[in-house]
């Protein structure tokens, strides 16, 4: 396993401040980091030299976390789904400037008309997943869908959903799971996941609640046994970026985590 941090608890600094913290992370193990593409982030071409002259003094792999905010390509609204989608596909395009290995988004979510029209809201979800999976193999980015959470109406966030969304895309589009261990805690599904997805997972999100809420807590704030998820992960084979995602403790949740991991090598 190969742990990393995202720059989330560094998301409300200037992303020159937040890059200046690339040193600590990996003198505590970081061997991935992810930005978020969002915010004082928003990975515009200024940024993204900021960030590869960054990188290039670090021995760090790089992943990306999608936009995120007022999106929902499940949108019902065929011209606010393309808008947003342009937001998505250009985040798809500093991935591969940045050779990034991941590139991470959120599922659809239902809307206010979900009960007049059942289903709209997952079809547009599906026709934006294949729009943007096709994309990424154009541009030669491997794509991670993330897992939601309660109470949020996200289209995918328990097994059954992702089940049903893996046996509709079919094997012709390249499209990963990004498991949120702690959202699946929320949804009282961890080890679910893990053996049902095996396969699909490419990408992991690590960070604490209280089994009710998404606080994003340091490791070991919480409820959420990550070292026995971790070792789940690491008995069906998983070898791939644990990506510490707390807003709080993070820099300690990330030294926690790289610790832990050396006893599973």
């Amino acid at each position: 396993m190969r742990p990393g941090i995202s720059l989330l608890f560094a998301l409300g600094r200037p992303l020159r401040e937040a890059l200046s913290v690339l040193p600590k992370l990996v003198e505590l193990g970081a061997e991935v980091v992810e930005l978020v593409d969002e915010g004082l982030h928003s990975l515009n071409m200024r940024r993204l030299r900021l960030v590869r002259k960054a990188l290039s003094e670090h021995e760090l792999e790089v992943a990306i976390h999608a936009p995120f905010v007022d999106l929902n390509i499940g949108s019902p609204h065929e011209p606010t789904r393309r808008f947003m989608l342009k937001r998505l596909l250009r985040s798809l395009g500093a991935a591969s400037y940045l050779e990034a290995s991941a590139w991470v988004f959120h599922p659809g979510l239902l809307t206010g008309i979900s009960h007049f029209y059942p289903g709209v809201e997952w079809r547009q979800n599906m026709r934006s997943v294949r729009e943007l999976a096709e994309k990424a193999e154009e541009l030669g980015v491997r794509v991670f869908i993330e897992n939601g959470m309660e109470p949020v109406p996200f289209l995918l966030k328990k097994v059954e959903d992702f089940k049903r969304f893996f046996s509709e895309l079919g094997d012709d589009l390249n499209v990963g799971l990004a498991l949120d261990i702690a959202h699946a805690f929320l949804c009282g599904q961890v080890s679910d996941f893990i053996r049902s997805f095996s396969n699909r997972i490419g990408h992991i999100h690590i960070h604490d609640n209280d089994g009710k809420t998404d606080l994003h807590l340091g490791l070991g704030s919480g409820k959420l046994n990550w070292r026995e998820a971790l070792r789940e992960l690491w008995l069906v084979g998983y070898r791939g970026p644990v990506v510490v995602e707390s807003v709080e403790r993070a820099l300690e949740s990330l030294e926690l985590l790289s610790s832990f991991t050396s006893t599973l090598r």
